[in-house]
């Protein structure tokens, strides 16, 4: 750049708004993401009704145990609360993609041109990741972590697991691999706002394994199982993270960013 140039003028330069302004915005996106979780909450309350979402979550367990033995209910709304819970995760799951939108649109005023226009991919591979992650867990993970769990019971113990126990632990673990299969996108992230880089994320790969096998022994369920499901793929998904940032790296930046 030429010493007697001026400098580039910030485009975010007069933005700013009152710190007011910015709660109330918060509150307006907070509302909007709650509605739509209801709305959707609503629309599975009619089809395909808590009890039909109940019988899917326990299909896995279901068919794992012996002699057609079902889960028990030892609380007494459980039979009423359980499914009611399950429905509501439900409504959040198809209400995500909504909901990271108010998120990002609510970041977007103080991001540059040149970084909005990563908000609708990552919006995108959001949603998709999370889906693929509560995908994975519900056909691999539950059935063998069920198969697992039943035949390691002895013959003089009948298993029957109670409701609320079996779907507090499966709606963790949808939780869990929903988010744990957004490391591609945070390390995309961190990468494209100059946070780390791609060199330092390469040096860093024995630290997150590391990481991940603390994380998967702290957040899933005390079997061998569900933690080695969720460290492999959390491994596996931060060298497709290192990938796609490399990609992101390389593209050319766009005609308004300011050049040095």
């Amino acid at each position: 750049m030429n010493a007697s140039s001026p400098p580039p003028e910030d485009e975010l330069a007069g933005t700013e708004q009152p710190f007011v302004e910015h709660l109330v915005e918060l509150r307006d996106r907070i509302v909007r993401a709650l509605l739509a979780v209801m709305l959707m909450f609503g629309v599975l309350c009619v089809w395909p009704s808590p009890g039909g979402l109940y019988d899917l979550l326990a299909l896995p367990m279901s068919q794992a145990l012996p002699g057609g033995a079902k889960l028990i209910a030892t609380g007494t709304f459980a039979p009423f609360m359980v499914p009611l819970k399950i429905t509501l995760m439900g409504g959040f799951l198809l209400a995500l993609p909504f909901v990271l939108y108010q998120v990002w649109a609510f970041v977007a005023p103080g991001l540059y041109s040149h970084e909005k226009r990563f908000i609708l991919p990552l919006v995108v591979s959001s949603t998709l990741l999370f889906f693929v992650g509560v995908a994975f867990c519900y056909y691999l993970v539950l059935p063998a972590m069920s198969k697992f769990i039943v035949a390691f019971a002895p013959a003089s113990i009948q298993v029957a697991p109670d409701i609320e126990q079996y779907f507090g632990t499966v709606l963790t673990l949808f939780m869990v691999f929903g988010i744990a299969f957004e490391v591609p996108v945070a390390v995309v992230v961190l990468a494209a706002l100059g946070v780390v880089s791609v060199e330092k994320l390469r040096e860093w790969r024995g630290y997150f394994a590391v990481g991940a096998i603390i994380v998967a022994a702290i957040v899933t369920p005390p079997d061998v199982i569900s933690q080695i499901s969720l460290f492999v793929p959390m491994v596996v998904l931060y060298e497709v993270g290192i990938w796609a940032a490399v990609m992101v790296r390389r593209e050319p930046q766009s005609e308004d960013d300011p050049q040095s």
